[in-house]
């Protein structure tokens, strides 16, 4: 005999409020636990050679063709946070802040980026893909070692705005330049400029490196298996230290690239970002041996 739906009984406020927050609690639980390295199983890696890195690419835009019109919806924001931030940069007193606030924003492309590398692995894997599996990444446990990273990226963007700030206070500042055209000059024309401006690529190339470094594969990771965040981290620094010109290739390629979708006043980003973060997840199927069996 078949059996009969039975109806969903939500009970008095009291009873639904308990509910729902013994399932928070639960999926905060399965969260703090997936920041641990519980999965134990050794990661193998392959070599990789500059000819992996078009490989990466060119699938990187196969993705961007085939789901053209979910990705521009969902990376039409960045663009327009961009501007936002040019706009706000360009008052007077927090100019000398402008390239180090574009330039920073590189910094959180790659968990920016993290809903692409999503869309990248359900096609990979043959699932329906649409805008809205974009967000699925906030359902999974993986959500939370992945916001703790995404803290860190943030952490860092925060620390390189200071940094450039106190850098322009000790060479041109502190007083504020009176027009863009004024600050160009004094970078290019002064000692204290070019100071500034070596200084200033110096240290943020170390900014970068170490996101490239702990980010080249550890947010796409993440969203592959349940190996816990040290472990992902630790992952991506070690095809780092196994591939250095490689992945210094692809930093960049990266930088030359959202240097372009920064000079098409942001909107070039609208492509650029779906391309790295598709790519970004070819990548790192380029350099990670694939588990077949996952528990």
């Amino acid at each position: 005999m078949a059996k009969t739906a039975q109806p969903k009984i939500i009970g008095n406020p009291l009873t639904f409020a308990a509910h729902t927050a013994q399932s928070g609690s639960r999926y905060v639980g399965d969260g703090m636990h997936e920041l641990g390295a519980h999965d134990h199983a050794p990661v193998e890696y392959y070599d990789l050679s500059l000819s992996d890195l078009t490989q990466s690419l060119r699938k990187g835009l196969d993705d961007f063709a085939a789901m053209r019109s979910d990705v521009m919806f969902i990376v039409l924001v960045y663009p327009v946070i961009g501007l936002m931030l040019a706009v706000f940069a360009i008052n007077r007193d927090l100019l000398p802040l402008l390239f180090p606030l574009i330039s920073g924003f590189a910094l959180l492309g790659p968990v920016a980026s993290i809903g692409l590398y999503e869309l990248s692995r359900r096609r990979e894997a043959g699932l329906p893909t649409g805008w809205g599996d974009a967000f699925n990444v906030i359902k999974s446990p993986s959500f939370t070692p992945i916001l703790v990273l995404g803290g860190y990226l943030l952490m860092l963007f925060a620390a390189w705005m200071l940094v450039a700030f106190g850098l322009y206070n000790v060479t041109l500042g502190p007083e504020a330049p009176t027009s863009a055209m004024a600050l160009l000059n004094d970078v290019f024309t002064t000692s204290a400029g070019l100071t500034m401006l070596i200084a200033g690529l110096l240290i943020g190339g170390v900014f970068a490196a170490a996101v490239l470094a702990s980010t080249v594969v550890s947010f796409p990771m993440l969203l592959d298996r349940h190996v816990g965040l040290p472990r992902a981290v630790a992952t991506s620094i070690e095809v780092t230290k196994r591939n250095p010109l490689v992945v210094a290739a692809w930093g960049a390629i990266v930088v030359a690239l959202l240097a372009i979708g920064v000079l098409t006043l942001f909107i070039g980003l609208i492509v650029v970002l779906p391309v790295l973060g598709h790519a970004t997840w070819h990548l790192y199927r380029e350099a990670v041996v694939p588990r077949h069996a996952e528990p």
